[in-house]
């Protein structure tokens, strides 16, 4: 592929699709990238720091995260920490020339992909994961300071980003994992009173820059929540992984589906690696039928797709999707009686999460 050395996501060694294979299989996003700036490799180590500070070492097939530069640190730190330039153009070069290409000669949505982070996660990256956690319950000062400041980042580096390309995108993606396998990351409770208010705030500045929808990025198992996204000003929700607790499709559609769009379904975990091309071609059809009635679905895989999941079960994840996504849809014939209309007592379950190997989640 041409395009190996081009690299989309340096954490878990993503590459840039190539371009003939987008085409191949019919997929009608394009997403712009901001440049990786500020990286730093560590000598003698397979090993980088990022504009943040932030160690990554290179383990297995990814980077991990290897040290946060405010671990330990006081409140009085945060101002004296070399914070990244929201403004660096060097983030930014090329954006526009390859979004208004897109604009004029292709009907692709384009999308402006994130600014590498979120509020949580990203404060979760630069404090620590134990440091952090623990700063929410017993040092609420420095957790919402150190928010307010990735905040402000992020509303400059946005203002920059969109004044670059905001006359062509249609769609803002912005990722904050909230949610883990079986659980939140944080309480439902402590999302509304720290993190909400904050995320409103970016949405609503991001949309008062651009007329953009705003897609929001959140791996895990987070229904309790998905009311509050709606109510922040979300529009598209990534990447309903299906392997998680609690996040049934068919359930999702009906009581959400009316306000909130959905992107994903496809799972990477279990289904497409572990499965046979029927049974990919079934999984499909059926988040199809419970996301896609009366649209408001965008189909894709729940995360990246790994080494494990066979050639075979790629192409029939985009082939089926081209035959069974054609409106009006109809799945009669395709779908067993129970997943057509899931009997009301089976909408509350939760997903299962054990039911083959699983292959954990990378990123």
């Amino acid at each position: 592929m041409k395009n190996h050395d081009k690299i989309l996501d340096r954490m878990v060694q993503n590459v840039f699709p190539d371009e003939k294979l987008l085409q191949k299989f019919n997929i009608d996003f394009r997403w712009l990238v901001p440049n990786w700036v500020g990286i730093r490799e560590v000598e003698g180590e397979n090993a980088y720091r990022d504009m943040w500070g932030i160690k990554w070492v290179y383990m297995l097939n990814a980077f991990s995260l290897f040290d946060s530069p405010l671990k330990g640190a006081g409140i009085n730190e945060l101002g004296r920490f070399p914070w990244p330039d929201p403004h660096n153009p060097e983030m930014f070069t090329g954006l526009k020339e390859q979004a208004r290409h897109w604009h004029e000669n292709t009907e692709y949505v384009i999308v402006a992909d994130s600014i590498k982070g979120g509020l949580l996660t990203k404060a979760l990256q630069i404090r620590g994961y134990d440091g952090f956690f623990a700063d929410l319950v017993q040092n609420l000062p420095f957790a919402e300071a150190l928010l307010d400041t990735l905040l402000w980042f992020y509303k400059e580096a946005w203002t920059r980003y969109l004044k670059e390309v905001g006359e062509y995108v249609r769609v803002v993606y912005f990722t904050d994992d909230v949610g883990a396998q079986n659980a939140m990351l944080i309480s439902p409770a402590t999302f509304r009173s720290v993190i909400k208010p904050r995320l409103k705030d970016l949405i609503d500045h991001i949309k008062g820059q651009a007329d953009v929808k705003f897609m929001y990025h959140t791996d895990g198992s987070v229904v309790p929540v998905i009311e509050d996204f709606i109510e922040m000003g979300v529009d598209i929700l990534n990447p309903i992984q299906t392997s998680a607790m609690g996040m049934n499709t068919y359930a999702m559609k009906e009581i959400f589906g009316d306000r909130i769009c959905f992107h994903g379904a496809i799972d990477v975990q279990q289904m497409l690696p572990f499965s046979t091309v029927e049974e990919v071609r079934y999984d499909v059809a059926k988040r199809i039928h419970d996301l896609g009635r009366g649209g408001g679905y965008f189909l894709s895989v729940c995360h990246d797709i790994g080494e494990d999941v066979p050639p075979e079960n790629i192409i029939a994840t985009f082939e089926s999707a081209q035959e069974y996504g054609q409106y009006p849809l109809s799945m009669e014939e395709i779908l067993k009686p129970e997943d057509l209309n899931p009997e009301p007592a089976s909408l509350v379950q939760d997903a299962p999460t054990t039911k083959k190997a699983r292959r954990p989640r990378r990123g």
